[in-house]
């Protein structure tokens, strides 16, 4: 529900291919592009409906305005106070090679004290009028030097934005922090239920969105691993013409499944949204919403997240192992790991210490909206599972123990695969400390994020019940631990 031409960028502000270098000068450019600059600045930090429709209306082209109705508009600018608590102008950043149209603002925000960026274009009129805008994490600026910090430390600044964004309400969930085996901090804060006030508290289940991903990839890994299956199967090996026609499952493999190449969609389709979330429990329940879908590209020729290539990967381990894929993962990932809070908890049924979804609705009397009749009644092979923070801590040390497969299998789930940051249901990256691997969760009230740290030890879990809450939040704690040394 992002505009078209306003963009959430989730992830950091990477190089583009060729750039060479960035700069930063703390000088607002003058004339019209400094005083666009300036409002856009300041229609995000009022907060304020009418300052966005003023500012839409009157300062934006007509592409702009019409990308979206104007309360998407509004809910947008609205968010992005919530998640920054407000943002003030650092610099303007230029690059090598440079990037012709573009402005990029540097912003530093008030809730994380991290780094943003706005990236606007202007119309060629005389007015320069915002003809786009994204929204993004930021680099370090070139002007600022960041000092080196101790582990403590580290964890003391860590501790104080996790309590400052918990008193602001702009987080409802818990925070754990660890290296190997030790918890340095755990934190929890906000409602797992705003009808009837019930607290969150360190054992609350929170949905996990896609990270499910990663479980689903690990039980591939290990089935790999005694010889039932290969990477290099094509699916129609499991996946049958009731799903998809031979056409597509003989050229479509584990492989590009796993890796988010296979060319496949999403199963959050017309159909789901115009149907009931009561006929999506099963894997099998999930087939009329892939069936007729057809492939974006050939198989392994780019990467395009996947969904249906995740769910379908259940059906691979269902056929492979003639038994349930819930079975399979309670029984080979969340036992062996001492995971006793995670399942695929089914929503309408009473399971105790389970949060509810939240996103703020500027509308409503209520000042909030659930997610109850959105995401799906059961999680599954692509997401929705439930978890704590002190379970995915169990899972992150049991996968690099070796608990749950071996190092070598480790290893392709941790490569890689396409050159843009993902694995086998994994995302990877580099930094600082070495290797990082891990995914993220998120849909309408519902973030999630596990990190591990795979060369140094640590491990960071934020699970929230508010939408765009967790993941701003594992970012911040990233960057503070990649200041140690």
């Amino acid at each position: 529900m992002l505009l078209a031409l306003f963009l959430w960028l989730p992830t950091a502000f990477a190089q583009q291919p060729g750039e060479i270098s960035y700069h930063d000068e703390s000088v607002m450019p003058g004339g019209k592009a400094g005083a666009r600059i300036r409002s856009v600045i300041s229609t995000l930090n009022a907060n304020d409906p009418e300052r966005v429709q003023r500012f839409v209306r009157e300062e934006c082209t007509q592409e702009f305005r019409e990308s979206a109705p104007m309360d998407e508009h509004i809910g947008v600018f609205l968010g992005l106070h919530r998640m920054t608590g407000g943002v003030d102008f650092h610099s303007i950043r230029t690059y090598v090679p440079a990037r012709v149209g573009e402005t990029v603002v540097i912003l530093k925000d008030s809730n994380y004290e991290a780094w943003r960026a706005f990236t606007l274009r202007f119309s060629d009129s005389a007015d320069s009028l915002v003809a786009r805008l994204r929204f993004g994490v930021a680099r370090r600026p070139t002007n600022v030097e960041e000092a080196a910090l101790s582990e403590e430390r580290a964890i003391q600044a860590a501790a104080a934005i996790v309590r400052r964004v918990c008193e602001r309400d702009a987080l409802s969930g818990t925070v754990l922090i660890a290296r190997e085996d030790e918890v340095l901090f755990t934190h929890v804060c906000g409602e797992a239920s705003k009808r009837f006030h019930v607290p969150n508290n360190m054992d609350t289940r929170f949905n996990l969105g896609s990270m499910n991903k990663m479980f689903t990839a690990t039980a591939i890994a290990q089935l790999a691993e005694r010889g039932v299956l290969s990477y290099e199967d094509p699916i129609s090996k499991y996946v049958d013409e009731s799903w998809l026609p031979r056409e597509i499952t003989d050229i479509v493999t584990i492989h590009h499944l796993l890796s988010h190449t296979s060319g496949l969609g999403s199963y959050f389709n017309e159909t789901y949204w115009n149907g009931s979330r009561e006929l999506y429990r099963a894997v099998d329940d999930f087939k009329p919403l892939v069936q007729g879908e057809e492939l974006a590209f050939e198989p392994g020729a780019r990467y395009r997240y996947s969904n249906t290539g995740m769910l379908l990967l259940g059906v691979v381990i269902e056929s492979a192992t003639g038994g349930s894929y819930f079975d399979y993962i309670r029984a080979n990932i969340y036992e062996p790991a001492g995971m006793t809070s995670s399942e695929s908890y089914e929503m309408d049924y009473p399971v105790e210490n389970l949060a509810i979804g939240y996103d703020p609705d500027w509308q409503s009397e209520y000042g909030w909206q659930n997610n109850l009749y959105k995401h799906v009644i059961k999680g599954g092979p692509a997401g929705g599972g439930f978890s704590t923070v002190g379970d995915l801590h169990r899972f992150a040390r049991a996968l690099m123990n070796g608990q749950l497969v071996s190092r070598e299998s480790l290893n392709t789930l941790w490569t890689d695969h396409s050159g843009t940051g993902y694995g086998y249901g994994f995302g990877v990256g580099e930094g600082p400390l070495g290797r990082v691997v891990g995914h993220g969760g998120g849909f309408a009230g519902i973030n999630a994020q596990l990190s591990m740290f795979v060369d140094a030890g640590y491990v960071v879990a934020v699970l929230s019940n508010y939408g765009q809450a967790a993941s701003p939040l594992a970012e911040r704690i990233q960057q503070l631990l990649e200041r140690t040394r």
